[in-house]
């Protein structure tokens, strides 16, 4: 069973600032207040192999997830980017992915989650049919927020 959202948030700066805010990780929970913390994992510059723990307060409760970039293809002059961030928890598989694009003098940053739960069980099924639609909707105001903000902080650079 899968559950998929995307939104898209027109920022008006260029693509290189939008990435610049979209791959700072470290300093994404001083960024984004839906962030509490992060732990980098690794070293070095954002791309394909980083890891980090990021922990967030969803639905009253604390959460601490380990995520990595899968794919990663930073914004050259005349092209977009784009960057796939994957992590595995409580049997569900979640991705997200960060595409830009230029337009308008600035950049819609397009940000598609979804969650796929791995060897789904009869009682998982049933849980995510009657709770999924609602999870959905928190993620996607939770991820609203977030496009709202990285554009804030992308537009003052």
């Amino acid at each position: 069973m899968d559950h998929k959202t995307s939104l898209t948030q027109h920022i008006n700066a260029p693509a290189d600032k939008v990435w610049a805010v979209v791959s700072d990780i470290p300093g994404s929970a001083a960024m984004l207040s839906g962030i509490d913390s992060i732990e980098m994992l690794t070293e070095g510059p954002y791309g394909e192999g980083t890891r980090w723990k990021e922990t967030r307060n969803m639905m009253g409760r604390s959460e601490t997830v380990e995520m990595w970039v899968s794919d990663c293809e930073p914004p050259s002059p005349g092209r977009g980017g784009s960057a796939t961030v994957k992590a595995l928890q409580g049997g569900a598989d979640y991705t997200s992915r960060f595409a830009l694009a230029e337009r308008d003098g600035g950049t819609d940053l397009t940000l598609t989650f979804g969650a796929e739960v791995v060897k789904p069980t009869r009682l998982s099924k049933i849980m995510m049919a009657v709770f999924g639609p609602l999870g959905m909707r928190i993620t996607r105001n939770a991820l609203a927020k977030d496009l709202a903000e990285i554009a804030a902080k992308a537009e003052s650079l």
